[in-house]
């Protein structure tokens, strides 16, 4: 028996489990597309699985539902898998540990638990597997790598779908229906760099303790991006003699990064007083951040190098400019609707290489031209570097629409079952209803999702009894779109 097994909505969690027992993570995803194939030839159900590993699975409508109008339930199979330093499972091949905690937060030992959005399937498959929940005809929609850039969903072919009203599960706070949402794309910066051997000491700092975090719903906590701060602790050094070896910080574009590190080559005798500058600025940011980053601390290993192979002074220097202007965080709030993120950007990984240092960055915004206005500022920015920038996995936004019956049909559920109205907002996120909405004339879409915390992240944890509320939630919607 799982870890699950006893606690309600039993079909909905025994199918999360399964779930999480097999590997998901983006780019890793052909385990969870056959699973979901063989779920559809189990139940001979209709499916088309495309060459990208997208699913989509039919459905007849339920008993008096069978001329209703068709409703796609939508979310998609990827997670991000990362986990915490010292965890020694293999995300690439192993499935998660689940556990339960305070008797109601389903989490995962060490690792990231993917309620986002393995939520989404499992609802999914729960209302394809039942034969007494009344429904209208469904068409099940399940994409792969949304969390690197909605890669799926850009690539897939929705011409034979026939429902115009779409609920996607991909959101995480109960009682907050989403219906339009940012657009976005990934930024990737390549800065050439010359390199050149020397003698010396290796000093190695890894910078750890960050909160890290959602760079779309949580870039508005004031929390610090690991790279950023790396790039301010370098910027203090600029005086110093020393050429940096290897530099390494963050693990997705759209996560805000929580570690970074860097190697630096200099004299002997020039370590001690590096290493005060570090503790100093770290201490400072400590201070900054003090309600939102209480764990910051900087970790260095020192040793004896001959012949290391480092970036020349010059390409030292450009590394370090370019880390420091690095736009990051808000860019603009949106001025129509209050405490609403319009414009952002999140430095989520810079790595190096033999030739290079490549930076990628996750760019959002509400409004298309601020994005495109803020991917030139990077432009710019490469271009007095010497380097060049390129887009990867550029979305559309989702526009509010103004008369849903999809919206008003859950609306009216939601009251009846919470006593209260939901609350209908945009998220500066992207969500894959956007490209959706590009691709299915005069679409109806809402978004919606139980509760859970600290997405993307070893913290992430999932309500079990939200997940039972919303169940009921999308259940009577379906019973009341005859």
């Amino acid at each position: 028996m799982g870890v699950l097994s006893e606690h309600e909505p039993k079909e909905v969690l025994r199918f999360f489990e399964e779930i999480c027992s097999i590997p998901h993570g983006s780019k890793n995803i052909d385990r969870i597309s056959s699973y979901l194939v063989g779920f559809a030839k189990e139940r001979g159900l209709k499916y088309r699985q495309d060459e990208m590993k997208n699913v989509i699975i039919w459905k007849e409508g339920s008993e008096g539902y069978e001329s209703s109008d068709p409703v796609i339930i939508q979310g998609h199979m990827d997670m991000v898998a990362v986990k915490e330093d010292g965890c020694d499972k293999d995300l690439m091949n192993e499935g998660l540990t689940l556990k339960i905690l305070d008797g109601d937060l389903i989490s995962a030992e060490g690792t990231s638990l993917g309620g986002d959005d393995g939520i989404a399937v499992a609802y999914a498959l729960a209302l394809l597997d039942s034969e007494t929940i009344p429904h209208p005809p469904l068409e099940v929609v399940v994409t792969v790598d949304e969390e690197i850039g909605m890669l799926g969903a850009d690539f897939i072919d929705v011409s034979d779908l026939k429902g115009r009203m779409l609920l996607n599960i991909d959101s995480e706070n109960e009682g907050v229906f989403t219906v339009s949402c940012a657009g976005g794309c990934s930024a990737i910066c390549t800065v050439p760099c010359e390199k050149e051997t020397g003698d010396g000491v290796l000093l190695n700092c890894r910078l750890t303790g960050f909160s890290g975090g959602h760079s779309g719903v949580e870039i508005d906590k004031g929390r610090l991006n690991a790279n950023k701060a790396m790039g301010r602790i370098l910027y203090a050094l600029r005086d110093k003699d020393f050429r940096i070896k290897e530099i390494l910080g963050g693990e997705k574009d759209n996560v805000i990064a929580k570690i970074a590190g860097f190697t630096l080559l200099l004299k002997e005798d020039e370590a001690d007083e590096i290493i005060s500058v570090i503790k100093r600025k770290t201490d400072e940011m400590k201070m900054e951040y003090s309600t939102v980053e209480s764990g910051i601390r900087a970790d260095f290993n020192i040793q004896k190098a001959h012949g290391a192979v480092c970036f020349t002074k010059a390409s030292t220097k450009n590394i370090i400019n370019v880390l420091m202007s690095f736009p990051n965080g808000i860019q603009r709030m949106n001025p129509d609707i209050k405490d609403m993120v319009q414009t952002s950007l999140n430095v989520g990984i810079v790595s190096s290489n033999e030739d290079s240092v490549v930076i990628t960055a996750s760019l959002r915004s509400s409004s298309d031209t601020e994005k495109w206005y803020l991917y030139e500022q990077l432009e710019a920015l490469m271009e007095t570097a010497g380097g060049s920038v390129r887009v990867e996995g550029n979305y559309p936004g989702w526009e509010y629409r103004q008369n849903s019956r999809l919206r008003d049909t859950m609306t009216a559920v939601y009251k009846a079952q919470y006593g209260e109205m939901p609350v209908v907002e945009g998220i500066h996120a992207g969500l894959e209803c956007g490209i959706f909405a590009s691709k299915l004339d005069d679409l109806d879409a809402i978004s919606i999702g139980p509760q859970m915390e600290d997405i993307h992240s070893t913290n992430e944890v999932l309500s079990i009894a939200s997940t039972r509320r919303t169940w009921k939630l999308i259940m009577s919607t379906l019973e009341k779109l005859r």
